[in-house]
This record gives C-alpha cells, structure tokens and sequence, in this order.
C-alpha cells in the first residue's frame, strides 16, 4: 500500500504533538502546556482565552446567532507506568512511530481538532460556529477541567469530543460509577473462633458483584460490568480484622442512571455501600443526527465505547472520535503512527466540512430545520 503523503497541517500538528510531549502535563499540573497551547494560537493569530489551565477560543466570525459545534479534548496525561522503557517525555519518532506519554491519549486527538479549527478560522460563510477548548483535568475526573469550563462558553449545540477511537464514530460511551465497600466484623485472634470476619463479609458481597447481571442490555453499550478493583483488611496475621475496605468500578449503559445501578447494588450487598459520584452517567448521539450521518457517508463505522471521557460533562449531544486505539491508553511506550495522525487531521476536516456547509442545521433547541 502506498503511503499517504503528509498535508502540511499534518506536519504542523506533529510538531506540536512533539512539543507537547516534552513538557510534563499531569493532571492538575498542566501549566507548562497550557502556556504553549497560549503561545500556539497566538502565533497563528487567534484570539484565545485561558481559564485555569483550559484554553480556548471560537473562530474569527463567530456569530452568537448561529449554532456552535465544540472541538474537545484534553491536555492532561496519566503518570508514566513502570513498565516504560522509553522516556516518556522524548517524542522519538522512528520510523513511521512517534513515542510519547500522551502521544495517543489523546495528544493526537487534540492537535488534530486545533488542525481543522485553524483550516476554518478564518471563514466567513460557516453555517456553525467553531469553539475549540483544550482542556485540563480529563484523565482524573476533576474539577478544574471541562466540568468547570463549560459554565463559562457560548452555549453549544453539540460536540466533537477527541480521544482515541481509530476515528471511528463512537456514539455511545458508559457511565463511570466508582463505589466504596465498607464491610464489618469483629475483630479477635485468629486462634479463637469467630464468625464475623469482616473480609468473609466482603466476600459475600464481591460474589454477588462478580455473578450478578442486569436485566438491561444496550443496543450500543452492551450490559453493566462491575469489577472488584482494590481491597484492604487487616495489619497482622494473628488478627482477624474488624473492617475491610473494597472498590468496585462499574461501567454502566444507557439503560440505568448511576443512581439506579448504585441503588440495586445497595439494596443486594450487606457492607456499608458509598458512591464517590452521581454524576458521570453515560452519555449517547442520535445515530440520525447530522454529525453522525456525516460520518458514515465518509465511511465510518459507529460503536459503542466502553471508556469514560469528558463527554460525561456534556449537557449537548456529543460524539466521540479521535486517532489512535484506546487500548494503547495507559500503556507503557505509548505511541501514535504519523499515517493515524495524517487520517486524524484529514478526518476532522472533512466530517465538518460535510456539516458545517450542509444546508441542514441544527439550532440550540436541537430540532433540524
């Protein structure tokens, strides 16, 4: 297969790609790139603005009476792993491979979304307009990051979020419910008999967390999966520990709210159940609405994803879809393949193109006229 030759907005988005790389961007700790997001899109003349560490910015004639499609994605990594063996902040590239923390989650997905924001500043006839936000705190759910930047944009219509999905289309994601298990006993010497041993509880409910299944099962979702992922009990050999403490990760379909699922594990478990959150609750698209249809008729594919991203924050309807493959994300040695950010850059370009010149336009009370 011949390969691809790079526009120069890909050349361009791979530059920034590596600059971003360079700079340690943990969450609640991006300010070095956020500073270089700034000194980006003020060398390209945008006018921008930064709030925490978000920055953000509408196109040159952005006119409030006009619908507002959002570009988003974010800046902040997870930690490197142990299992690197590359140094995460070196955007090597060799061969067709650039290397790098967050080159994949979701560095690619933002420099592409910044590409095809800059190929459509400037015009004057766009039928929407163009809100691009790079934002902070994704990878740890926290405040300061979109949740927090979206009670200060222009009202928007519907979203284009950035991460890693083979650009494909994902018009479905799970809800992400976190919950505490707190489980009691009596604590006494492991010599003596004793019947409430608070791990022998935990265990109990983690069976029923393990084996259980919800009757709804998603067209686009698929079921509810709920996972034992940490747990603690116990200092000492010879005591049997009066508490154990156990976290269950649950990623829920658009069947449930996070509080219906939260309630039926309640009501089935005997340990002392805590939900760390409400309100990462799954999200959806219509598959009939006009960036989805774009999208298929550029030959993309939808799905459901199994993953949480900022898109849990959205109010508006939103669709999920960046280069890369998210089973990269986390991963030691992260990649992304320059001809995945060439597609990247490419793709965004043209799905908008097929809806901000279409001649259907989806308003702020998202009805087509």
């Amino acid at each position: 297969m011949q390969k691809k030759k790079l526009t120069a907005a890909t050349r361009e988005a791979l530059e920034l790609l590596r600059a971003l790389i360079k700079i340690p961007s943990f969450s609640a700790e991006e300010d070095g790139t956020a500073q270089h997001l700034e000194e980006w899109m003020a060398s390209r003349g945008m006018a921008f603005h930064r709030d925490k560490n978000n920055v953000w910015a509408v196109n040159k004639y952005f006119n409030p009476e006009k619908p507002t499609i959002l570009l988003n994605s974010h800046h902040d990594t997870v930690r490197p792993n142990a299992g690197y063996t590359r140094d995460p902040f070196d955007p090597a590239i060799e061969g067709e491979v650039l290397y790098g923390l967050g080159s994949n989650d979701a560095g690619a997905s933002l420099v592409s979304l910044l590409a095809a924001f800059a190929h459509f500043y400037e015009e004057e006839d766009l039928r929407y307009n163009l809100l691009i936000a790079a934002t902070a705190e994704e990878e740890s759910s926290g405040e300061w990051g979109l949740k927090y930047l979206i009670h200060r944009l222009p009202e928007i219509d519907f979203a284009i979020v950035g991460e890693p999905t083979g650009m494909q289309l994902a018009i479905a994601e799970k809800g992400l419910l976190v919950i505490d298990g707190y489980a009691s006993g009596i604590a006494g010497h492991a010599a003596h008999e004793n019947t409430e041993n608070a791990i022998y509880q935990a265990l109990e409910d983690i069976h029923w967390i393990r084996t259980h299944r919800f009757d709804k099962v998603s067209e686009t979702l698929g079921k509810v999966k709920m996972s034992v992922t940490q747990i603690q009990a116990g200092k000492q050999h010879n005591l049997v520990p009066a508490r154990c403490h156990f976290v269950v990760d649950v990623r829920v379909n658009d069947a449930y709210t996070n509080r219906e699922v939260f309630d039926i594990i309640d009501a089935h478990t005997k340990s002392r159940m805590e939900a760390r959150s409400f309100q990462l609750n799954s999200s959806s698209i219509s598959p009939g609405h006009p960036i989805v249809k774009a999208g298929i008729r550029l030959g993309r594919k939808t799905y459901g994803s199994p993953t949480l991203s900022d898109q849990a924050v959205l109010s508006c309807p939103s669709l999920k879809m960046g280069p890369g493959q998210s089973t990269r994300s986390h991963s030691a040695d992260e990649f992304i393949r320059i001809d995945e950010l060439n597609e990247g850059v490419q793709g965004y370009i043209d799905i908008l193109e097929e809806v901000i010149r279409s001649s259907t336009i989806l308003n702020s009370k998202n009805t087509v006229k």
